[in-house]
């Protein structure tokens, strides 16, 4: 394992490589690869980038490897870093041993490797966007199920951090809570009580309902669906009556429009789009003899 890898709690890579095997040889082995290739076959196989971008889930994709060559003489000629920026050509990792090992490996190995380069690649989009602002680029719940784990781990290779994790690590009061609550006030006060020494954040829809929750001393404030204006006014409110309470920008954030929310002084901007929309980098394997 390598770069950030030692963030992520291997049995959790183990159970979802697993999954991943398992709905590829269910109906049995690889019946192409065990017709097509001599048994005594090796290679070097190079997963290598078609395009430049942020690698994320080499220790991933080297699990993958293990499972399925585990026992069979393979070896891992080089692996680069999660987190580092790849060229077009530049492997990500290059490993030796039996084709029928290899192939069979192959497309669940690339799958998770592309999806989470994909992830950091795009969070070190947004990440460069907002440079020098002090703002942070901070993810969602919005994960793709089973993964979450480890799409929150290939944000913060991107250079992005976390928000929570599941239901039970913070306080996340939103429209519904306050309808049900009967108020702002009323629900953080309930949280509070209910769920003692967990940080709590508030979402708001306008300047009133901010203003509201700052004299209720929120830990955090999402602002949902401001304007960059309304962030201005919004900061300025938060300097006068809570200067220690963070501001979180959220709702159909564009990249383009990233710097200037930045700009504003909020402490976040939650994207959603970093795990839900990431479009996969392009990522291939290619045999070379040994």
């Amino acid at each position: 394992m390598s770069g950030l890898d030692g963030e992520v709690d291997p049995a959790e890579v183990r159970r979802v490589v697993a999954t991943a095997l398992e709905e590829d040889l269910r109906y049995g082995p690889d019946v192409t690869t065990q017709a097509t290739v001599p048994a005594a076959a090796t290679a070097v196989a190079e997963l290598t980038p078609r395009v430049s971008g942020v690698v994320a889930g080499v220790g991933v994709a080297r699990t993958v490897f293990d499972t399925v060559l585990a026992g069979d003489g393979y070896e891992v000629v080089s692996a680069r870093a999660d987190g580092s920026f790849l060229e077009a050509g530049e492997p990500a990792l290059v490993v030796r041993g039996p084709v029928r090992g290899l192939l069979t490996a192959e497309r669940t190995a690339l799958n998770l490797l592309c999806h989470l380069s994909g992830v950091a690649t795009v969070t070190a989009a947004w990440v460069r966007a907002v440079a020098g602002t002090g703002c942070a680029i901070r993810d969602s719940r919005k994960t793709l199920p089973g993964l979450r784990v480890l799409e929150k781990y290939a944000v913060r290779c991107g250079g992005g951090v976390n928000h929570r994790m599941g239901l039970g690590d913070a306080v996340l009061i939103k429209d519904n809570h306050v309808v049900a609550a009967g108020s702002v006030t009323e629900a953080l006060r309930l949280a509070r009580e209910k769920a003692a020494g967990l940080p709590c954040e508030v979402e708001v829809d306008d300047l009133d309902q901010l203003a509201e929750t700052l004299h209720a001393g929120a830990d955090e404030v999402l602002l949902d669906n401001f304007s960059p204006e309304d962030c201005e006014r919004a900061v300025r409110l938060r300097d006068e009556l809570s200067p220690k309470t963070r501001l979180e920008a959220s709702g159909g954030l564009k990249l383009d429009d990233a710097r200037r929310y930045a700009e504003t002084g909020v402490d976040y901007l939650a994207v959603g789009a970093l795990t839900h929309s990431a479009p996969a980098l392009d990522i291939g394997m290619d045999l070379r003899s040994t």
